[in-house]
Order: C-alpha cells, then structure tokens, then sequence
C-alpha cells in the first residue's frame, strides 16, 4: 500500500515543522492567521465536519469570500479526506442549484453576503443537510461557522489520504455551457508550486502574494494558497470585487513583492486617467498574467511604469495552474513563452500528427498537475484526458527556440476577465427574454485588444426596441454572470446557418 499523502499535511504542517507557527500566513481586510492558527483551525474545522457526520469522499462545496475563513474551511476538509469543491461567487441561483444537486454535497460553506442568493434553492437538495454561514448570522436550521469551530477541540488525526486521490473539486463550465466537476488529487497542489512557483517565479519565503483572481479559480488558488503555503510566504486576501482603484489600494498599503492578475485588470489598472499617479507596490519584484492572452502594448506599459515585467502564462482548470509561460529576464510580449520545466507540450494537426515549426496546432500538455476527470461525465473525461495528455482545446505556433504564441481557441469558446465564457450559455440567457427570437454570440476585441462578448440578436415581431440594449444586458448579467454580458448588441434580421439550421459563428466572427 502506498504511503499516505495528504495535501494540508505538506502546505500547512510541514510550516509549523519549519518553525513558521508565528508567521502571518493569511491577512483579510478584517483579520489575519498565522500558520500556527491556521492549522488549530484546520483540526477545528475536520473535527466539526466529523460532528455533523460527514466522511471521507463526501463533499462540502464552498461559496465563500475571499477571508482568512477561506483557507480554513479548505484546507480543514481536505485533512479530513473530505473534498473541498470551492464554487464561484459570481453565479445566479439555478446553477448553484445544478452544482450542489450534481455535487451530491452533504454541507455548504456560504459568506453571510451571499446567503440571499442561495436560500431559495435549499429546500430543493434534499442530500444537502447542513447549512454553515461564514462571517454573518445564520438562519433558521442554519448553523454558524465561528461559533461550531470554537465548539472544538484543537486535536484532529490527519486523513491518511493517497496522493492519487481527489481533495478537490473545481467546476468548469463546458462547451455547452453544463458546468463539470474537475477532480484534482492531493499531489497537484505542490506539483504546481514545485513546478512553476518556485522553478518559474522563484517564490521566496519573504515574498508576500495579492491575487486580483479569487481562490475558487484554478489560477487564484495557486496565486494565493498553494503557492505561498509552499515555501511559508504571506498571502494578502480580497473578499470584494478587484477594481483598479481597489488592487492599488492594496499594493500600497500591504506592498506585495508578487501580483497577480488577468489581461483585463491590467488594462483597466494602466488605462483610467485618474489611476495614472498611482505608485503601486515599492517592493514589487514581480507580476504575472494568465486567463487570456496579454496584449503586448499592455505588458509594455506595466513594465515602464512600474519597472516589473508581467510574465504572461497559460494555465487551465483542468491542468490547475500555468504550464506554458514567458520567464524573468525572458519576456516576449505577445507570446506565452515556454512550457514550464515538469510539463512536456505537443501541437498536432487535425489528424494527431505533430505540426512543424511556425505551423499551427492544437496544444496536448503531459502534466503531473493533470486532473483525474470529470465528475459523471466520461465522454467528456475522455476527450480531454487522454492517457498521459490532456487536450486543451487551444491553438498554437511554436517557434524554432521553442516558444509559443496563442492563436485561439479550437472551439469556440472564448475567455473574459480571464474566465471561460460559452456563447451557448449567454444565447440561452438573451433567448429567453421576451422580445428576443434568436442569438448569436462571439467575441469580438474591445479598445484594449481583448475579447468580450458580442450579441447578433434576432427581435420577436412588435418587440420594442427603445432601451432594449441596456435591459438585455441586465437580464444576462443576472441569469448567466455579471461578467458574461454582451458589451454589444447587434439587432439584425437573420442569422448565417448550415443547411442543418446550425449557427456559422465563423461568419459572424470575421465581422465583428
């Protein structure tokens, strides 16, 4: 029987091993921990899991903000064997309704602030029998977080978990717009840290880490947990929403020496006249990007006005983190460099064959940070995870140095504020408004040179068009995602299809 591996034992306790109990692992607005209470509360919190009856293999899903509370709810599952399946905060009811249902969870972690939103679904899961409300009063039947964890002795036996087992569960929504339950085992948390935080970014133990993307995205939970637990570093934690004005706040007030973001914040942070004397972090030493492609011109301007290359990357949910990234002293705006030390890459044609120099293909990875699958989706598990590589839907060119440059998608997926957006899942949305007939929807580039959603909308007779742009927005802000929504919409009288009645989204792209 293989050793036991436990993925809390090797990021948190093996700091306090170290000598860390007194350092400052996690700081919030609000609060911080040491890694010495963090793991108190870790035990607290398996035990508590124990108590309300929960075993190994069952899942707690968390929608959660990002606090100290975050890690502790994590990580405390994941020492108790149970999986952790950390949801965006971001999402309308109904799918928390699928995921929950899909999930089979047993108990749900929910912030105080986001306990509107999901109440009126509770009382359609019936395998769902504990409610634990973070930072804020629960209700009726409801418990509360805070006061269960003092409830508990502060002495918990670690699960002997495999390395090869899962400990959690990420969602990512699919080409059709269902979102998949991605299982990642115990090893890819440090795989990723070993990999890419120390052998790419040379992650220290006095670097302090600020992540603009949350923990419950693949590339936030490196960024903020997996990356700065492994060497004993610092993470500075956000629970609201990462504006401009805000990630600058926080770069002068905690000086972070690591930061992390997505092309569009970049953007965003570098574009607003009235951010333009912000000075950012004194002890920046180094900024990364990943979600989409960087636009050169923005990479060129963070580099000139705050002396720290953003190194640009390629990650994934199903891969967990970067795999692909440009290097310090590396740095070639407009491409996502080389495939990072530990992960082998291949382009092949249509046919599978490998493609030559300057050809494009799509990009395989052989990753050790690979996931096992998909939850109860296995012709999904099998297009993506094939034997030791995994398909990843992108298009690429590689150069005879080795280096790599992003072309799109093989589908027709696309990415906004670094999240995998479905044209499907956003038509569905404008399609069931009462005036809309027909969608059509695919990214088109803003001022800025990223991609957003663009709507081709097809009216139903006699609908009204006064103000109709403006409501159609709101209506897919709050039934798919606030960050889904067209940034444009274009009334037209038809739509180019196949003879099949299928959408030619390749037409409408070429005039967007």
């Amino acid at each position: 029987m293989a050793a036991s591996y436990n993925a809390c034992t090797e990021l948190l306790d093996r700091n306090i091993e170290a000598g860390r109990s007194g350092k400052t692992a996690f700081r919030d607005p609000s609060r911080s921990l040491t890694y010495g209470e963090l793991q108190k509360a870790t035990r607290q919190c398996a035990s508590m899991l124990h108590g309300l009856g929960l075993r190994r293999e069952d899942r707690a899903v968390m929608i959660m903000l990002d606090t100290v509370d975050w890690p502790v709810a994590f990580l405390g599952a994941i020492r108790a064997g149970i999986v952790a399946v950390p949801l965006n905060t971001l999402l309308p009811a109904e799918q928390y309704a699928y995921m929950l249902a899909d999930s089979r969870a047993r108990v749900l972690f929910v912030s105080a602030a986001l306990l509107p939103t999901v109440e009126p679904i509770l009382p359609g899961l019936p395998e769902l029998e504990h409610v634990v409300v973070v930072d804020g009063k629960p209700g009726v039947g409801q418990h509360e977080f805070a006061s269960l964890l003092a409830q508990q002795g502060d002495q918990f036996e670690t699960a002997a978990t495999s390395a090869d087992e899962p400990a959690f569960w990420l969602y990512s929504s699919g080409s059709t717009g269902m979102p998949k339950g991605t299982k990642h085992v115990h090893s890819s948390p440090m795989a990723t840290a070993e990999l890419y935080a120390k052998g790419v970014l040379g992650i220290r133990e006095d670097d302090v880490c600020l992540s603009a993307a949350k923990l419950f995205f693949a590339y936030g939970l490196g960024n903020a947990l997996s990356f700065p637990m492994s060497v004993g570093a610092t993470t500075i934690l956000n629970p609201d929403r990462p504006t401009p004005a805000l990630m600058f706040d926080m770069m002068e007030k905690y000086e972070p020496s690591l930061f992390f973001g997505v092309p569009t914040l970049y953007a965003a942070m570098l574009g607003d006249p009235s951010l333009k004397d912000r000075k950012g972090s004194p002890k920046l030493r180094m900024s990364a990007s990943a979600g989409e492609a960087l636009p050169e011109h923005v990479g060129s301007a963070w580099q000139a006005r705050y002396g720290s290359d953003i190194l640009d990357g390629v990650g994934s949910t199903e891969l967990l983190h970067i795999f692909l990234s440009n290097k310090p002293g590396n740095v070639v705006y407009g491409t996502s460099g080389f495939a990072v030390p530990g992960y082998s890459l291949r382009l092949l044609d249509e046919d599978l064959k490998p493609v030559e120099d300057g050809e494009v293909g799509e990009l395989y990875v052989n990753a050790p940070s690979a996931a096992e699958g998909y939850w109860n989706q296995r012709e999904k598990s099998r297009a993506t995870f094939q034997g030791e590589w995994t398909r990843t839907g992108d298009k690429y060119t590689r150069d005879a140095s080795g280096r790599y440059t992003y072309c799109g998608r093989a589908d027709d997926m696309f990415k906004v504020s670094g999240i995998w957006v479905s044209p499907f899942e956003i038509e569905t949305a404008l399609s069931s408004h009462e005036a809309v007939l027909e969608a059509a929807v695919v990214p088109a580039k803003d001022g800025e040179g990223l991609f957003k959603p663009k709507a081709y909308v097809i009216l139903k007779e006699g609908a009204a068009r006064d103000g109709l742009e403006e409501i159609l927005k709101e209506h897919v802000k709050k039934s798919a995602g606030m960050w889904k929504y067209p940034r444009w919409i274009e009334i037209v009288d038809d739509l180019p299809k196949t003879a099949t009645g299928k959408i030619q989204r390749f037409k409408l792209r070429e005039g967007a």
